[in-house]
């Protein structure tokens, strides 16, 4: 499937009359860095540090970025303090249509359509698909066209009363796994859109007859929790592993991740293999 830039990766920055300083702490608070700790690990001191966040002191651009970079600050983000405080941003956000991504979405295609026939897709920062293999596209079988319609949302798809909910065996579970994965994002990114989404979906009334099934070992998966759905009269389980790209150096880049699904049991790599023959 072909990528496509789903159009929703953008959120406003920060308005940089808020300054750099209230910012800066702001995100040390969140990451629970004391000021001298933070000073220790940027080769700083926690006077500097004080001074900036109070606006006493302007920081270099290298020093902001330094600092960021040990709070573990989203690119994204990066520019939004970089603008705070006078500077121009750093990392540009290009459009994964734009030529000079071709390289990545060649590779990111080859990827995921390599892994066939498991489920593989690409997603954006709030869990648009912007690219998905014929394995995504077998799971997606008899979802109503309303909720087809680009952009497509992996957490609307997954969790909407008439999406993939009512076919996921041990919903509950899978439903309280995604629903944490969103809390932790919101905590790292601090994202309005994403919060937005999490209200949305987490609001979603549960399919009647959702039952309490829980997975354990008697499954034969003990070592991660299965999404366990069903398909075409069977059982299929899926074990989820989430990749990033390392050290990003553009804001669209450092928000795609690359979602794989590994069959859990047997049964389900045999199935999926003669869908494939």
């Amino acid at each position: 499937m072909t990528i496509v830039p789903s159009g929703t990766t953008s959120r406003p920055g920060t308005p940089p009359d808020r300054g750099a300083g209230p910012l800066l702490r702001a995100w040390r608070e969140q990451r629970r860095v004391s000021q001298l700790k933070l000073a220790l690990r940027a080769g700083s001191s926690a006077r500097h540090i004080s001074f900036v966040e109070t606006g006493r002191s302007r920081p270099s651009e290298e020093m902001l970025l330094r600092l960021a970079e040990h709070l573990d600050v989203p690119v994204r983000d990066r520019n939004a303090l970089l603008l705070a405080a006078g500077y121009a941003p750093r990392y540009p956000q290009t459009p994964l249509d734009d030529p000079s991504m071709a390289a990545l979405r060649e590779g990111v295609e080859r990827l995921i359509q390599g892994y066939e026939p498991y489920p593989a897709l690409v997603l954006d920062a709030t869990y648009h698909v912007v690219a998905a293999n014929r394995g995504i596209a077998m799971l997606l079988d008899g979802v109503p066209e309303s909720l087809l319609v680009p952009p497509l949302n992996a957490m609307r798809l997954v969790l909407h009363p008439e999406g993939l909910a009512p076919r996921i065996r041990n919903l509950r579970a899978w439903r309280g796994h995604l629903l944490e994965q969103m809390e932790r994002q919101i905590a790292l990114r601090r994202s309005e859109p994403l919060r937005a989404l999490y209200e949305e979906v987490a609001a979603y009334p549960l399919p009647p007859g959702t039952t309490d099934e829980e997975p354990g070992e008697e499954l034969g998966v003990s070592f991660a929790l299965p999404m366990r759905i069903e398909h075409a009269g069977r059982v299929l389980s899926f074990i989820s592993s989430i990749s990033t790209f390392n050290t990003p150096m553009d804001v669209t880049v450092a928000e795609l991740a690359i979602e794989t699904f590994l069959p859990a049991d047997p049964a389900t790599v045999k199935y999926l293999q003669s869908l494939s023959m």
